[in-house]
């Protein structure tokens, strides 16, 4: 269990995130198409993971445009965005914006990758979002870099997240 915080206020998650050098559990989770997306389908290539209460906060759309921008530079890494928005809004967000190097994927359904990444705030006024942080991870699908943001307010730590691709 993570303890973070909003505006100062204590949230909890229900669980931590994935242990470096360890395997990416599977997902699935909704594109803006609707499909189903699993990590098979980005096999073979390094992932950033944005997650993220919101793309309709401030803190959020900001790390969704950082991570859009930075990812057009980079070679064989898909970043994915990952919130429990709806695909519509997640695709309309990104017309608006014009991004386009960006995968926005939605936990919307079942909430399954929250539980199973430990990423659900539990009390708050975010309770049952996912909670701020990023997941960084090779292309064999072991994981390289992670980050609990402490203060959901906060931006993640690009620079690090990026230097350890």
């Amino acid at each position: 269990m993570a303890s973070i915080t909003l505006g100062g206020n204590p949230v909890e998650t229900i669980g931590s995130l994935p242990e470096i050098g360890s395997q990416l559990l599977d997902f699935k989770l909704t594109a803006k198409d609707l499909s189903t997306k699993t990590l098979q389908d980005f096999k073979g290539h390094k992932l950033v993971l944005n997650i993220f209460p919101s793309v309709n906060t401030g803190v959020c759309s900001a790390s969704v445009r950082s991570f859009n921008k930075a990812a057009a530079k980079l070679e064989n890494t898909k970043v994915l965005c990952i919130s429990r928005d709806l695909p519509f809004s997640q695709e309309q967000f990104c017309a608006a914006e014009g991004l386009e190097n960006v995968v926005m994927l939605s936990d919307y359904k079942d909430g399954t990758f929250g539980k199973d990444y430990g990423l659900i705030m539990l009390n708050g006024i975010f309770d049952a979002l996912l909670s701020r942080s990023v997941i960084i991870v090779d292309a064999n699908g072991k994981v390289i870099y992670t980050e609990q943001v402490p203060e959901i307010g906060q931006e993640p730590n690009y620079e690090a997240a990026l230097s350890a691709l």
